[in-house]
């Protein structure tokens, strides 16, 4: 019998880098929201790929970047501890940003990980190819990485190349999740997850991203569907207008878009209620946190 394995990979690196865009390429669904807006993962989110008898557990870190808030704090803290945890670390680096502000950060921090590194160049069709070696050259100078991967996580280059060189980092283990299961987040969590990003989507420089998005009812209804009741809390009233836009116009089109996945996801019919809810300083308690899977910062 062939032994099977398992273990965990975590991606880290700067906001927007494509670490969510790379984990659904991977996992072959979509288990993490996707933004322009910065900072849109806020815990850790795991999503499962097979490779023969590999099962290969993601973990899509929050962007490292310089904490000013409380949640940012909470948010970076908890990208670090991701990698801390993996069997194999990979830092994804936007080689249109090349060496920034944000990746020299994180190149001054890379070394206290133990666990071996893998350097993956993302978006790799914008820049020249040139330039592509002298950065990765570059970064390689400057870290201790094991391999060095040039990828297109939107257009899915090199990404399987990629994937059945993961694998060969797993330990020798029993799968930890059933074969069909592609995430480890209850549907409830992904639900409000992919309306956030369907709100950001819709509201992208007029909202800012502490707003969030609760699933509060999910029921099984007799005919097969499910009746599904979500709530945008927002900080401030002005914020709550523009959510529901003129006549209910802007809420109604974010609906419609995050039903439509939402019932992708689920595999049934979905009926979605939106209800939009002004919830002041809301960075500030640790219930919140603890329901989005973050440790809430003292200070």
């Amino acid at each position: 019998m062939t032994e099977t394995r398992c273990g965990f990979a975590a991606l880290i690196g700067a906001p927007n880098a494509g670490k969510s865009t790379l984990m659904n390429q991977l996992v072959g669904a979509k288990v993490s929201i996707v933004s322009r807006k910065v900072q849109t993962t806020r815990a850790l989110v795991r999503g499962i790929a097979l490779q023969e008898q590999t099962q290969i557990i993601f973990v899509d870190t929050p962007g490292i970047f310089s904490p000013k808030r409380r949640l940012d704090r909470a948010m970076v803290t908890s990208a670090w501890g991701g990698a801390g945890d993996a069997d194999v670390v990979c830092l994804l680096v936007d080689v249109r940003k090349g060496l920034d502000e944000e990746n020299e950060a994180i190149f001054a921090r890379i070394g206290e990980i133990k666990a071996p590194k893998i350097l993956v160049l993302n978006k790799i069709d914008t820049i020249a190819h040139e330039k592509l070696l002298g950065l990765a050259a570059d970064l390689n100078a400057r870290a201790n990485f094991v391999d060095t991967f040039m990828i297109s996580a939107l257009k899915g280059h090199g990404t399987e190349t990629f994937l059945k060189k993961l694998s060969g980092f797993m330990p020798e283990s029993p799968w930890l999740y059933p074969e069909d299961q592609v995430s480890d987040a209850p549907l409830r969590s992904l639900a409000a997850e992919i309306t956030r990003e369907k709100l950001f989507e819709r509201l992208h420089d007029e909202l800012p991203y502490q707003s969030t998005v609760e699933t509060e009812l999910w029921k099984d209804m007799p005919d097969g569907s499910a009746r599904v009741e979500q709530t945008i809390y927002v900080t401030r009233e002005g914020q709550k207008k523009i959510v529901i836009g003129e006549g209910g116009k802007t809420i109604k089109s974010i609906g419609q878009a995050a039903r439509k996945e939402i019932i992708e996801a689920a595999e049934q019919n979905v009926h979605l209620f939106l209800f939009v809810k002004v919830r002041e300083n809301w960075g500030d308690d640790p219930e919140r946190y603890r329901m989005m899977g973050l440790d809430f910062p003292k200070k």
